[in-house]
């Protein structure tokens, strides 16, 4: 008599050590709750294959009878990278032309195979292959990488190459004040270092907008010998408007800024800034409002700066570019490479 405490194969077992002790198949069925075809069939398998034969068999692995040959399933891996922003059915008579015969859901089953089954992992893969062997870009993959770049844009991920080259901003509702009325806050974060200036006005208009960058941000820039390169905002009314008379669109014009907005019709917002609101609403104005009761925009000011101050000096960010460090020593570090490359250029003139 065998004894094993695998659940699997432990009732099959049971079922026929008891048999065998009572010398009945049929009690022995009757009492387990098994019929005599399967007593027989699991009896066969035992005396056949020994203990692990009474094991299920995994219904799960893969009949390769059933798979494209081998020359189908490359070509329609090749195609996806060849052609990322395709979907299966496109991709399925495409390849129809070139003689290669597969439906839209064998195209799927193979994209699933290989780790391709959506826009973003063929990009991903067409990226990684573009870096180890250098191969030259068709134009359909140019536009299929384009199109990312747009897509990350607007959900908030940005790919930033140093202090400057592109700032964030954007308009947050902080609330209303008795006897003053509406306030709002203009915030700017520097999308490479998060280092971050905010300041209030009781409008949200194009001036306000412009006055930002012009009393906090653009001072701060010139004192570190930085430029701004592009800045980034929504589509709000404060932000676009007429090139020639329009005050923050000629705020950026007079300073050399390239304006980028975020994409139409789109439900993802100016991802960046959205991250600072919450943490300023968070960590600052839900604690301040229950300690203080302002009376003026100028004291909620002053109280701001010194919250920003503590933010860009002293409090510590992630991500792959800060790493434990604050805004400002990102700043710093990010600026010193730039001047590094910027004088082994030159040094190589």
């Amino acid at each position: 008599m065998e004894t094993v405490n695998h659940k699997i194969i432990k009732p099959k077992i049971g079922l026929l050590n008891l048999a065998e002790e009572l010398d009945n198949v049929s009690q022995a069925c009757r009492i387990m709750g098994y019929s005599r075809d399967t007593f027989y069939r699991y009896k066969h398998a035992k005396e056949n294959g020994g203990v692990q034969a009474l094991f299920d068999a995994n219904r799960r692995k893969p009949n390769l009878k059933n798979r494209v040959d081998q020359e189908t399933e490359i070509a329609v891996a090749e195609y996806a990278i060849e052609q990322p922003a395709y979907g299966q059915t496109r991709a399925a008579n495409e390849l129809r032309k070139r003689g290669i015969f597969i439906s839209p859901s064998g195209v799927r089953s193979i994209w699933l195979r290989h780790n391709l089954e959506n826009f973003k992992k063929r990009l991903n893969l067409l990226e990684e292959k573009m870096a180890k062997e250098g191969i030259v870009l068709t134009e359909a993959q140019v536009q299929a990488l384009e199109t990312k770049k747009m897509d990350d844009l607007a959900s908030g991920e940005i790919e930033t190459a140093h202090p400057g080259y592109l700032g964030s901003q954007d308009t947050f509702y902080v609330g209303t004040l008795k006897g003053v009325g509406r306030v709002y806050q203009q915030t700017f974060v520097d999308t490479y270092s998060k280092i971050a200036c905010a300041k209030l006005y009781t409008t949200k208009t194009p001036i306000t907008a412009a006055d930002l960058l012009n009393d906090k941000v653009m001072p701060f820039f010139e004192e570190h010998h930085v430029s701004i390169l592009r800045m980034l905002t929504d589509r709000g009314t404060e932000y676009c408007g007429r090139h020639d008379s329009h005050d923050y669109q000629l705020y950026l014009g007079i300073n050399d800024i390239d304006h980028t907005k975020t994409k139409v019709k789109s439900p993802q917002q100016n991802g960046i800034c959205e991250r600072f609101h919450k943490t300023i609403l968070r960590e600052f104005y839900q604690v301040f409002f229950r300690k203080k009761i302002y009376r003026r925009v100028e004291e909620l000011q002053e109280d701001l700066d010194t919250w920003v101050d503590y933010y860009n000096n002293n409090r510590t960010h992630q991500g792959k570019i800060c790493c434990g460090r604050t805004p400002m020593e990102t700043f710093i570090e990010g600026k010193n490479i730039v001047k590094q490359k910027v004088d082994d250029l030159n040094f190589a003139d």
